[in-house]
């Protein structure tokens, strides 16, 4: 065997062939749905053709949970390949062997480079011939040795911008592991200026703060946004579709579904793409009957379940349960979810909240500090005893259903007895005599 293709055999061993946007296991993160997004995916088309002096090399593309991002990112990878910029790309998940497994990422993106790049190929196999241990250093040599040092090297006289895709970075085995990925990324700024790297994560508050850190100052950033109009796009072209190839709708009659039940699974959704995408894999099971399960779906109360049941948003209460799973402070949290779950009718502030269960501002925010993905903070501020003006809400309206709901929830719904102790909370707040600024809307 020729020694360059040793040096390749040693960067596959170590590589996580499995997290690529083309792998096999690639259906866990399918594309956008046609005819959405386009205006998020026209700006990371924008950001990586830009040459220009103050183009960021770095862009950290967040989101709450369920707005899609690897989904785009998976369609950006596609683009990106089909315009032959894609260097590598890499997508954790978190609990996989090698998909959440941070060692593995930068072997992976350098095996995926040396497929497209000769060059490159050459100057990776000289480093790897004489020291084959190199795919087991620290992730800060394992960025240096095997991609920055190789790629510099190389002839980039032709090179056009090459983007490297990595998304899920908050799947990655531990939040350490993730800093660090980040941290490792100080010095490639400098290093490889045709090289663009696009970051794809929840906006957790640990990784805020590396960003924020003065070695990743010059990062760009893309916040994606819900779209109410993309999930009606999309609800649309599926129903359609379940209705035109289920074999239980032949004799349906249309319209199917009515325009009021779109509209109310448009309003659970809140415009993220995850709840709609639950109804939809719900509905169309070929076992089932489509408009049975429709009717389930919209009119499914809050109830204790019998050991046989199926819910239709199993994998999205699993989603939530991961997120809440992540907060040491339980009893806290227990109680600011209980006032989230209540909805008053006025949106309540930071310290109003404090106010009513007898807790300081900081003691809230570092209760819910790992929500950010569930939880908007506005305006998102330093932990300081002054952010009296921060406001509290939820990003996805089902995610209200879910803390109501005992079969759903678990342990952390909002039950009988933390609306009495709410109930007693706001009752003892009252009696403090609030000023006018402070004044609390009780729910009906």
């Amino acid at each position: 065997m020729q020694p360059t293709w040793r040096s390749l055999r040693i960067l596959y061993n170590a590589s996580a062939t499995d997290a690529t946007h083309d792998a096999a296991e690639s259906f866990t993160h399918p594309p956008c749905h046609p005819n959405t997004r386009l205006k998020i995916l026209d700006d990371l088309t924008t950001w990586s053709q830009d040459t220009s002096d103050s183009a960021s090399q770095i862009l950290w593309m967040h989101g709450p949970a369920g707005t899609g991002k690897s989904a785009i990112a998976q369609s950006f990878c596609e683009q990106l390949q089909d315009r032959a910029s894609l260097a590598g790309s890499f997508f954790f998940k978190r609990g996989h062997s090698s998909c959440g497994n941070a060692a593995k990422l930068w072997p992976t993106i350098a095996y995926q480079l040396a497929l497209i790049s000769p060059s490159y190929k050459a100057a990776i196999a000289l480093r790897l011939t004489s020291n084959p241990a190199l795919v087991n250093k620290s992730l800060p040599a394992q960025l240096q040795r095997l991609l920055i040092e190789p790629y510099h090297d190389k002839d980039t006289s032709n090179d056009r911008n090459l983007i490297i895709v990595i998304d899920g970075l908050d799947e990655c085995e531990d939040e350490t592991r993730q800093q660090e990925i980040l941290r490792s990324l100080a010095r490639f700024l400098a290093s490889q200026p045709l090289l663009r790297i696009l970051i794809v994560s929840r906006p957790e508050v640990h990784i805020k703060q590396v960003f924020g850190e003065a070695a990743l100052s010059s990062y760009a950033h893309l916040t994606v946004p819900g779209s109410s109009e993309d999930v009606e796009v999309y609800l649309t072209d599926e129903f359609k579709r379940i209705r035109e190839t289920h074999a239980a709708m032949a004799s349906i009659s249309c319209p199917w579904p009515e325009d009021d039940l779109i509209q109310h699974i448009m309003d659970k959704s809140s415009g993220h793409f995850i709840y709609a995408a639950t109804v939809i894999r719900f509905v169309e099971d070929n076992d089932f009957d489509p408009v049975e399960r429709l009717v389930i779906v919209t009119q499914l109360p809050p109830q204790e379940q019998d050991s046989d049941y199926i819910s239709p948003f199993s994998a999205l209460d699993e989603l939530y349960l991961q997120i809440l799973n992540t907060v040491p402070h339980r009893p806290q949290l227990s109680r600011v979810l209980s006032v989230i779950a209540a909805e008053f009718t006025n949106r309540l502030s930071v310290a109003q909240i404090g106010q009513l269960l007898t807790l300081k501002p900081t003691e809230i925010l570092l209760t819910i500090r790992r929500l950010n993905s569930l939880i908007e903070i506005q305006p998102w501020g330093e932990l300081a005893e002054g952010a009296v003006n921060q406001h509290i809400s939820v990003y996805h309206a089902s995610f209200l259903d879910f803390l109501r709901d005992p079969s759903r929830s678990r342990n952390f719904h909002f039950s009988d007895m933390d609306r009495q102790h709410l109930a007693m909370d706001t009752l003892e707040a009252l009696s403090q005599n609030l000023s006018p600024s402070h004044e609390v809307s009780l729910p009906q």
